[in-house]
């Protein structure tokens, strides 16, 4: 199992690397719509749809909805300003304050949306869309004057992501003895949880040092913080939403990782919350 993952990871690890320096703006849109479109399909288990049609339609329907979206915007200009791109990256802060509701109330929470499908739809809904816009918006960010500034600031949201979750793996095998949340996700604690805040703000640090993100200190500090603590609440609503759904992984298509789902659910939350805060709170242009 630790092979294949590993296996996995440093074969994925590079290519994503490639995508975002690489690609230009319609590719990695494409990319990231199939990924999305992915993300839907293992999605429909959360919602409860058992039959395999039903989730193609799913995914089906979400990239329709990605593809309507990006067809009523200027081609290729994915500006903040743009009503539906602030409007889904607003939705998106609404939800996931909603999600760490929902998981710190847990399991009385789920009376609320457990027996409705329509809700659970809603909740992918606010999940995937947001995600989808808030990779554009930050990769296109300062497009025309340099290429790859957008793809800096992605680069550097999967780090701090990439890097919460490793200290907090790191951090609860070797520290670990006060649960986290039990009741969504037993194996986390809140020493790992520290563990990977540390060492976000680590990161957060050198990538001050050294890469091009021409902001404050005091706005990147503020915005990797809350997307850190978001990458955690994206992670234990998935969890939530799996125990709910009686399953351990949302899906199969990453040998030794689980579901597109599994892998990108800190991102789901951290991307698009990091993306309001930087471009719509904090007005970075």
């Amino acid at each position: 199992m630790l092979k294949s993952r590993l296996i996995t990871s440093f074969i994925l690890i590079p290519l994503v690397i490639a995508a975002l320096f690489w690609l230009p703006p319609p590719g990695f849109a494409m990319v990231t719509m199939v990924i999305c479109m992915l993300a839907a399909w293992e999605w429909g288990q959360f919602a409860g749809l058992v039959s395999r049609s039903q989730r193609v339609w799913l995914a089906v329907l979400c990239g329709l909805l990605l593809a309507f979206m990006m067809f009523t915007l200027p081609a290729y200009q994915y500006s903040v300003h743009l009503p539906q791109i602030a409007g889904s990256l607003w939705a998106a802060l609404g939800w996931w304050i909603v999600a760490l509701v929902l998981v710190l109330s847990y399991p009385v929470s789920a009376a609320l949306w457990r027996d409705s499908r329509v809700i659970r739809l809603v909740f992918g809904v606010l999940t995937i869309v947001p995600f989808f816009w808030g990779m554009l918006t930050l990769r296109q960010y300062h497009y025309d004057v340099d290429h790859f500034t957008g793809a800096w600031w992605l680069l550097y949201v999967m780090f701090l992501v990439w890097g919460a979750d490793s200290g907090a793996y790191i951090f609860g095998r070797l520290f670990g003895k006060h649960k986290l949340a039990p009741k969504v996700s037993p194996g986390k604690t809140w020493e790992g949880f520290l563990g990977g805040l540390v060492t976000s703000a680590l990161i957060a640090w050198l990538f001050s040092l050294w890469a091009p993100l021409m902001v404050s200190t005091g706005t990147l500090l503020i915005c990797s913080l809350v997307a850190a603590l978001a990458s955690v609440l994206g992670d234990l609503s998935e969890s939530m939403f799996k125990r709910e759904a009686g399953i351990k992984d949302s899906g199969h298509l990453i040998p030794g990782h689980g579901g597109i789902l599994d892998r990108i659910d800190s991102l789901t939350a951290a991307v698009p919350v990091f993306a309001c805060l930087l471009l719509l709170v904090f007005g970075t242009l």
